[in-house]
């Protein structure tokens, strides 16, 4: 990531910490921008640029009130067996074309030893990421803190793997995600997982983009109503960051609750997501 665009997400990522934290107070332009060390203007700037809307919007879209709702609406429709004709509007129907290819069950037990896999890194509206790639689609996607360290952990999910740093049509047309050019029937993935995870995972794709579901109801949606303990292993193994949106994935309560790659990230993308689809 630029030297520019890493502080602008820092603190875009520092102001939605101190809004949701101070959010009875009602903190007003001037105190947040003193927060994140920068004038109102260019904060108010920043952040719109960034969201697409103001910093006050946007916190309403991070209200428990608002995550309930969400919840209410999507239990219904993550049990719905036409769900995937039910969505309108082009924002919401990049995930239903995401087509999930699980690994052989050579390829899972020898660590990859078969593959090739590119990998490169990019920049998102939420930091860096490390995306690699096999010929079948995207096989991992990280957020990245230390570029190294990023590349060790993706060693070991295959450790026999053979690697190559470069960027390829799989990975960009996956990226396209965070922008307008969304081309749905390009991306593709090519995951490492137990039928189960798989399950879940193609479940996690069914909850539209700007829309919330709980583990229960995750775990009704693939017909297992008491594994939400299962279902929250499985999603806690995700392999691919965003694509696969385990950040859609909050408590009952309506609390957005902890993530993999840290509850700030987590909350910028729901609050993100759901300024796209309201906008």
């Amino acid at each position: 990531m630029g030297t520019q665009e890493a502080i602008d997400y820092q603190r875009i990522a520092e102001a939605i910490t101190y809004l949701k934290q101070n959010f009875k107070a009602q903190p007003n332009l001037d105190e947040v921008a003193e927060k994140v060390n920068v004038s109102p203007y260019h904060f108010q700037r920043m952040f719109t640029d960034w969201a697409g809307i103001s910093p006050k919007k946007f916190l309403q879209y991070l209200s428990i009130e608002h995550a309930r709702q969400m919840l209410k609406e999507n239990r219904a429709t993550l049990a719905d067996a036409a769900y995937h004709t039910g969505l309108s509007g082009t924002g919401r129907l990049h995930d239903l074309f995401m087509n999930i290819e699980g690994m052989t069950p050579a390829e899972y037990k020898n660590g990859g030893q078969s593959l090739q896999i590119n990998y490169s890194f990019a920049d998102t509206p939420f930091g860096e990421v490390l995306i690699a790639s096999t010929d079948k689609g995207v096989c991992y996607m990280a957020f990245v803190d230390d570029r190294q360290q990023a590349f060790k952990e993706l060693q070991e999910q295959f450790s026999n793997a053979n690697y190559r740093e470069a960027s390829d049509d799989i990975q960009q047309d996956a990226l396209s995600i965070f922008t307008e050019d969304i081309k749905p029937d390009q991306i593709k993935l090519h995951l490492k997982g137990t039928p189960f995870q798989i399950k879940v995972w193609e479940a996690l794709l069914r909850i539209p983009s700007g829309g919330l579901a709980d583990y229960g109801s995750i775990a009704q949606s693939i017909q297992t109503p008491k594994a939400s303990r299962a279902v929250g292993s499985a999603i806690g193994s995700n392999p691919v960051c965003f694509l696969i949106p385990c950040h859609r994935v909050i408590r009952a309560t309506g609390e957005f609750g902890q993530y993999h790659w840290g509850p700030e990230r987590k909350t910028a993308m729901i609050g993100w997501e759901a300024a796209k689809v309201n906008g």
